[in-house]
C-alpha cells in the first residue's frame, strides 16, 4: 500500500488535524547562534520573520537538558560566586575601592535584572558581581564587606576619569566605577572570559567556533564560553517544517 500524496517535502500536510496539532506543540533546538552583542535586535527580528514571534525561543543546554535562559543564568552567577569567594583580596578591593561596576556603558549600573529585553546588548557580569558582593555584605564571615546606604553618589570612572552620579551598589564602599569588559578595561580580572565555569560538566567546545571569548582569558573553560556555547535556538516543529528547502540551514544569516 502506498500514498503518493505523501512526500519528503510535505508529508505533514497529509496528516489529520490531531497530528498537526501535536506537531505544533513540539519544540526542539535547530542550531547554535553564538554571541549576538549589539546584533541582538536584528537577530530577533530575523527569527520573528522566519518562524513567527511565537515560533522560536532561546534556550541553553545545561547538563544534557534544554532549559530557559532564566535557569541557565543561575549557573553563570554561581560561577562568579565561586570565583569571588575564592579571592578575598579581590573582594576586599571591590568593597573598599569601588562604588559600582558596569559592562558596556555606565548606565548598566541601573540594571539589576538579567532579563533585558529592551537593552541593545545584554550585560550579565556586572549584575553577577553586584549580587555576590551584596550577599557577602550580609555574611558575618566576610567582615571586609559591609552594608552600604542605598543612595546615589558621585563615582569616578577608573577608565576615563569622568565623574558620574549613579547608585552605590550594596557592599561597595569606595569612590570609583569599575568597567568589566575587554583586556584594557580596568576590571578585566572579572571578565566572564576570565572567570571559570564553576562546574566542569558545563564545559563545551566546538573546534570550528572562534569568537572573542575563545581568544581572551581562559577560552572554552570560561563562564562566557559556557553561556555562548550552550545557547541554542529552539523552534516549533510546524514552523521548522514550513521552511521547506531552508530546513537544511535554518539559522542561515542569523
Amino acid at each position: 500500500m502506498s500514498d503518493r500524496s505523501i512526500d519528503r517535502d510535505s508529508w505533514w500536510q497529509a496528516l489529520g488535524p490531531g497530528a498537526a496539532d501535536r506537531i505544533g506543540q513540539v519544540w526542539f533546538p535547530v542550531g547554535l547562534p553564538g554571541f549576538s552583542g549589539t546584533d541582538k535586535a536584528r537577530r530577533a527580528a530575523a527569527l520573528d520573520e522566519r518562524f513567527g514571534p511565537d515560533g522560536w525561543r532561546l534556550g541553553h543546554v545545561v547538563r544534557g537538558s534544554v532549559v530557559s535562559p532564566t535557569a541557565a543564568i543561575v549557573e553563570y552567577e554561581a560561577s562568579y560566586r565561586a570565583f569571588l569567594t575564592a579571592r578575598r583580596a579581590l573582594v576586599a578591593f571591590l568593597a573598599e575601592t569601588c562604588g559600582n561596576v558596569y559592562d558596556n556603558e555606565v548606565a548598566n549600573v541601573w540594571d539589576n535584572a538579567y532579563d533585558q529585553p529592551a537593552a541593545p546588548s545584554n550585560h550579565y557580569q556586572d549584575i553577577s558581581v553586584r549580587r555576590v558582593i551584596a550577599e557577602l555584605a550580609a555574611d558575618p564571615e566576610w567582615p571586609e564587606v559591609r552594608p552600604t546606604p542605598v543612595e546615589e553618589v558621585e563615582l569616578v570612572d577608573l577608565g576615563s576619569g569622568e565623574s558620574h552620579r549613579v547608585p552605590r551598589a550594596m557592599g561597595f564602599g569606595g569612590s570609583y566605577l569599575l568597567q568589566i569588559r575587554e583586556p584594557d578595561s580596568p576590571g578585566f580580572a572579572l571578565s566572564p572570559a576570565v572567570v571559570p565555569v564553576h562546574d566542569p560538566t558545563l564545559i563545551t567546545t566546538l573546534p570550528n567556533r572562534d569568537e572573542w571569548y575563545h581568544r581572551e582569558g581562559i577560552g572554552h573553560l570560561s563562564v562566557e564560553a559556557f553561556w555562548q556555547m550552550s545557547k541554542v535556538v529552539e523552534v516549533r516543529w510546524d514552523r521548522f517544517l514550513a521552511l521547506g528547502p531552508s530546513r537544511a540551514d535554518p539559522l542561515a544569516g542569523i
